[in-house]
């Protein structure tokens, strides 16, 4: 209830008489103008009528008017946080979507006028410009306000949206900004007291004829209920006055649009498969963040209606109908709302009756149906792991151990080291009063800058450092990877966000002693510890912590966090299924889903190991002693060639940089990580496998001329014949790699040589991929080229297919040793066999190119070649083309000729009446095989291929006669099929 002497200010103001006794009262205490002030700067905050002693209307005008003044919002930062929902512009630009700043440009354009204050009612006018070819626009705005909030607003632009529009901040901040120059009046029933009958009627007179066509109406209903003396209205004493404020108990907020936060929290519910709608309502989870930080109580009000529209998602109920779990986004969501809970529960600025009341409405949320369980899923099979008491061309000595707590406070879904780390660290915020990224020269980013502030009744503690402790405690808990794909992302995701808490604390002396401190007790914390000795088999790892604490510990004490950084390497996970350099089951992929199907996040887990790695290879670069530690480490506990590959690179790039000398024993280690990795994959073959070669080549060039040796001479252990003659052979002896390597001549031909040696031996393992290589390799050495022409002949009588013979023959031919060339063409040709209806075979542009060169060479090469070309082709069209194209020109007479022979040879002459008869022969048996299964749709297909058989049956002395009996032999022995017998007879006779 409010005090009588303020009811009576607003409901029944007070005589003349009792006006000037009061006002003699106050005058004759004599106060100075500042105390007034001051006094009516405390009732316009806390409503506390006895700081002056005197109900209002007894109060002196000037102090009536202090009140007044001092009761709307004196600080700008609550006007941007009620018309924003956190948006943070780029670096250096305004952004005209931001209410805020449109309101601030609207005032410093002048467009705020007739500004009025009547006791705690502000009005104005705000004149908009019009887009291009548009008038200018005219709202009325309307703010009421109370105890220095501003409780309710209203704008001619009929804005709908979760916080104050444009005009009503520029309207504010004129009242904030040029408080001096608004025109004040007290309350309207303060006037009116002051105000005799004939006075009172005038005014309501003229302000009925002023606004006749709107109040008239009102007017009369009102002046017939006061006539009427049994009427409600003349039951009341007083009357109300919109402008007088509140009373002490009344509600007393900031304005909050609960039906447009309902409404909105809805509608983006419903777009919840939207990136932009998740991060619509992740702007109102900050917004409530910030009212929470400025002990705003509608950040309860507005978490509680967006927790009631969060529990009406219709996509609740049939996610439990069907037993499934929500999506990621909805969960992150979800997981939000808790987090806020959490904070609002445990605020140490809430009364009890408001937390009783929290509590009551969330135990009431919780017995719903639909609420959803913390880790996000209707249907939840228990965790399979039981917490123990106690340790063992056995358990110690295996080096792991059980876990007492299953569940970790990192990742927790009410993340409770989160929590209390981020409060702590608020209380050590450095913050300006004024709104700096809204300034008038232009927002600018604020780095985040924290003090120490002492903790009462703890000497020497301070937040900031406490702050620091929980994190690390929190984070080098020994803990269980908890189930599900969700639930260990969200470990993840909690571990990045406390980091990065933490990597925006600059560190000074005192809180490096808490890391150190901290470091040490990790250290040795044994198996509550995370960094301890032993590790449970399923432990989340450290590797993300150990590289910030790494990171920042190696400037003030490299020995620790070299030992803290080696300790954390560890992966127990893969450590007791691989012995130490050993590949998981799939060498390149670093998810083995197959083997460990509840570690979901291994794949996140490895890269992190392989970055923790990575960072302390970079930072002992010039230590041989770390070095050789961490290169041992990495041995031991990376079990990925992926990963090893990529710290190989990293160290390679890190050892030679572009402006000064290489680290010799960085890139000795590089070189050791890739021959590991080659060692790994050796019987992987995938398409990296390529990459890490061409790689590790041009690492060991970078080394030097004994490493890029030792790898061609041990190419074996480390490639297959395939990579070692394409590619480590060949990069090895490229003209960049001896620039770069700066070799003398008796040097080059050392290296030369043992190329070559490397690609014989390849061709000699695997003649059919290797043996061309290992010819180009060897072409400007005559004795290794000849070995090498050796290695394919012999290999042609082991089974080398007619196709790579080909290949290599055609190479002789290039090479200008065309003999050479038709040695291993018939060599080919022996192999081969065409089918008399493979007229596409693979290899018909072969045998051309066979029988072209035989031809080239003269009588003799084409002679020996006929037998071979008989026995291996029985497809008629094919031994046809053959023909005619041998019988268009004279052959060669061979290398040794001085000209060709006179004349072309003869079909029906040696060597080619041979092939002619095989050729007939071909047409006759092909024609017989084709019309034991012929159907009338290839009737006509047949009758072409005959007319080509007569073609060639015509280049023989007697060939008409033969096809004529051909084609009378077909027709008694296929008389059966008429239509097709028909139409020869139609084209042949």
């Amino acid at each position: 209830m409010d005090p009588p002497a303020a009811k009576r200010s607003r409901d029944c103001p007070a005589g003349p008489e009792e006006r000037d006794a009061g006002a003699g009262a106050v005058r004759g205490r004599g106060r100075p103008e500042a105390l007034l002030d001051l006094s009516a700067k405390r009732v316009a905050e806390s409503w506390a009528f006895e700081q002056v002693e005197e109900r209002f209307s007894r109060v002196p005008e000037p102090v009536q008017k202090r009140i007044v003044f001092w009761s709307f919002p004196r600080s700008e930062r609550e006007i941007c946080m009620y018309s924003s929902l956190g948006y943070q512009p780029p670096e250096g630009e305004h952004d005209a979507r931001v209410p805020f700043t449109r309101g601030l440009h609207l005032l410093q354009s002048g467009a705020v006028d007739r500004v009025l204050q009547v006791g705690f009612h502000l009005s104005g006018n705000i004149r908009e410009p019009g887009g291009p070819g548009e008038p200018e626009r005219l709202y009325h705005v309307s703010i009421s306000f109370d105890r220095c909030k501003i409780t309710s607003v209203s704008c001619g632009c009929d804005n709908r949206d979760l916080f104050y529009c444009a005009h009503v901040v520029a309207l504010s901040l004129y009242r904030i900004r040029h408080a001096r120059q608004v025109e004040l009046r007290l309350p309207i029933s303060e006037t009116l007291s002051q105000m005799n009958r004939d006075q009172l009627q005038k005014f309501v007179q003229y302000l009925i004829s002023a606004h006749h066509t709107e109040v008239l109406p009102t007017a009369q209903r009102l002046a017939d209920e006061i006539l009427l003396l049994g009427s409600e209205i003349n039951l009341v004493h007083g009357a109300p006055d919109p402008t007088a404020g509140a009373g002490i108990e009344d509600a007393n907020c900031w304005h909050l649009d609960e039906e447009q936060i309902q409404e909105q929290v809805k509608q983006l519910l419903s777009n919840g498969g939207y990136y932009g709608a998740s991060q619509q309502l992740r702007s109102m989870f900050c917004k409530v963040r910030e009212m929470l930080r400025m002990r705003d109580s509608n950040g309860a009000r507005m978490l509680i209606l967006m927790t009631e529209q969060f529990l009406q998602d219709p996509r609740l109920a049939l996610w439990r109908q069907q037993g499934a779990g929500m999506t990621d986004k909805c969960r992150q969501l979800w997981d939000e709302l808790g987090a806020l809970w959490v904070c609002i529960v445990l605020s140490p600025h809430c009364k009890p009756e408001e937390r009783t009341s929290w509590l009551q409405m969330l135990s009431k949320w919780d017995k719903l149906d639909v609420c959803p369980l913390e880790e996000g899923n209707y249907s939840f099979d228990g965790p399979s792991l039981q917490p123990t008491v106690a340790l063992s061309p056995e358990l110690l000595q295996k080096g792991s151990t059980c876990i007492t707590n299953m569940e970790g406070w990192v990742g927790h879904p009410l993340d409770p080291i989160g929590c209390l780390c981020r409060a702590l660290l608020e209380a050590c915020h450095l913050e300006e009063e004024t709104l700096a990224i809204y300034a008038e020269s232009g927002p600018e980013k604020r780095k985040v800058a924290y003090q120490h502030v002492p903790v009462p009744g703890s000497p020497g503690e301070s937040y900031l450092a406490m702050a620091l402790e929980v994190a690390l405690l929190g984070l080098g808990q020994q803990r269980a990877l908890p189930e599900g794909l969700y639930a260990q992302d969200k470990v993840v995701r909690n571990e990045e966000q406390l980091l990065a808490l933490l990597e925006e604390v600059e560190l000074d002396e005192r809180l490096v002693q808490v890391l150190r401190k901290q470091a040490e007790q990790l250290l040795e914390g044994g198996p509550f510890s995370g960094f301890g000795e032993v590790l449970f088999r399923e432990s989340v790892p450290m590797h993300t912590c150990a590289r910030y604490l790494f990171t920042a510990l190696l400037p003030y004490d490299p020995d620790l966090a070299y030992r803290l950084a080696l300790r954390a390497m560890r992966l127990p996970i893969l450590e007791t299924a691989f012995p130490a350099g050993e590949p998981h089951g799939n060498p390149l992929d670093s998810i083995v889903s197959n083997r460990f199907p509840r570690w979901f996040i291994l794949g996140h887990l490895e890269t992190r190991q392989c970055e923790l790695a990575s960072t302390m290879l970079t930072a002992a670069k010039g230590d041989p002693k770390w070095l050789h530690a961490v290169l041992g480490s990495i041995q031991q506990n990376i079990h990925s060639p992926a990963l090893l590959f990529k710290l190989a690179q990293d160290a390679c790039k890190t050892a030679t940089p572009a402006s000064a000398p290489p680290d010799t024993t960085l890139l000795g280690i590089a070189l050791e990580l890739g021959l590991q990795v080659m060692q790994m994959t050796l019987n992987t073959m995938t398409w990296r496998r390529r990459e890490m070669v061409r790689w590790l080549v041009s690492c060991a060039t970078e080394v030097g001329l004994q490493a890029l040796m030792n790898i061609m001479q041990n190419w074996y252990s480390l490639f297959t014949p395939v990579e070692a003659a394409t590619i480590v052979a060949v990069t090895g002896t490229t003209h960049a790699t001896l620039l770069r390597l700066q070799l003398d001549a008796p040097r080059r031909e050392e290296l030369w040589a043992c190329a070559r040696t490397l690609a014989l031996q390849c061709a000699m393992k695997d003649p059919q991929n290797c043996a061309l290589p290992a010819l180009t390799l060897c072409e400007k050495n005559h004795a290794a080229f000849e070995a090498a022409y050796q290695i394919v002949l012999d290999a042609a009588a082991g089974g080398l297919g007619h196709a790579h013979l080909f290949t290599v023959a055609r190479y002789m031919e290039h090479r200008g040793l065309p003999l050479r060339a038709y040695k291993l063409a018939t060599l080919a040709l022996a192999q081969l066999s065409i089918a008399f209806n493979q007229d596409s075979h693979p290899a018909v542009n072969d045998v051309l190119w066979a029988c072209s060169l035989s031809h080239s060479l003269g009588r003799h090469e084409l002679s020996a070649i006929v037998p071979l070309i008989i026995r291996s082709i029985h497809c008629a069209p094919m031994l046809s083309d053959i023909l005619r194209r041998w019988a268009l020109s004279a052959p060669g007479l061979g290398p040794l000729g001085a000209r060709r022979a006179a004349k072309p040879l003869g079909a029906d002459r040696a060597p080619l009446c041979q092939l002619l008869d095989a050729a007939v022969a071909a047409y006759i048996t092909t024609s017989h095989s084709r019309l034991t299964h012929i159907s009338p749709r290839h009737y006509g297909d047949f009758i072409e291929f005959l007319g080509k058989a007569r073609e060639t049956f015509l280049l023989a002395p007697d060939g008409h006669l033969q096809f004529a009996q051909f084609l009378e032999n077909l027709k008694q022995t296929y008389k059966g099929k008429k239509k097709l017998m028909l139409l020869v007879r139609e084209r042949f006779g």
